[in-house]
């Protein structure tokens, strides 16, 4: 199976997706994990990537045994920081060169605008907070190597953002995915989930958009 169909199974139906890595032995499951969050977060071409789903739909089986928390907690931290160090020297090393290209086509004016207006804003706190957004999350630490953001400054956020935004994600599931509720509709919830984190990202865009517009009718 390729890297595209496991994406597409996890999306049209994350339980039997994971129950199957998990059937698979340890090696595949707890690799399926690291491979996604790392890949969102370390490779500037995929920002799209469901790893707030992925890691609370991995605390939901962890619940029911079929992960061990603590060593799926250590996996995503592990992905999260090293990934996003990644991205980080992709950036500082080659930014230039794959913005100039134009051949990532995730890579939109709109999304770029968005994520250097976030790292203007806030600062090194940036690379911590743009953990919570889908895109930025990924588009941050690339335009933070490729602006000169000093590696030791960049390292400490990322480690607090990365084990923040896994260790949350991971234990809602792990706490919440013994309620009946939940896993009756867990389908449903992982589907809000991604919803819900990528409303700030089209509201953001929405705006963009609208201020892109208004300048052009102006002129």
């Amino acid at each position: 199976m390729g890297f595209v169909d496991l994406i597409v199974n996890l999306l049209r139906d994350p339980r039997t997706a994971i129950a199957g890595w998990i059937a698979a032995g340890p090696l595949a499951a707890y690799g399926c994990v690291f491979l996604i969050v790392f890949i969102e977060t370390g490779v500037v071409f995929f920002p799209f990537l469901p790893g707030d789903s992925l890691l609370f739909a991995s605390g939901f089986f962890a619940q029911g045994g079929g992960f061990n928390i603590f060593l799926l907690l250590g996996i995503a931290w592990a992905a999260a920081i090293i990934g996003d160090q990644c991205n980080f020297m992709i950036g500082h090393f080659f930014g230039t060169k794959i913005v100039a290209s134009g051949k990532v086509k995730a890579m939109t004016p709109e999304r770029m605008a968005k994520s250097e207006a976030f790292l203007d804003k806030w600062g090194h706190l940036a690379i911590f907070l743009g953990r919570f957004f889908p895109f930025i999350r990924t588009f941050v630490p690339f335009i933070a190597g490729m602006g000169g953001m000093k590696w030791h400054d960049f390292v400490v956020f990322n480690i607090l953002g990365g084990v923040t935004w896994s260790t949350m994600f991971t234990l809602l599931g792990y706490f919440f995915g013994g309620i009946p509720v939940v896993q009756e509709h867990f389908e449903f919830l992982i589907v809000g989930i991604i919803a819900v984190s990528l409303v700030p990202t089209v509201i953001g865009l929405v705006r963009s958009r609208k201020k892109k517009s208004g300048a052009e009718k102006a002129e």
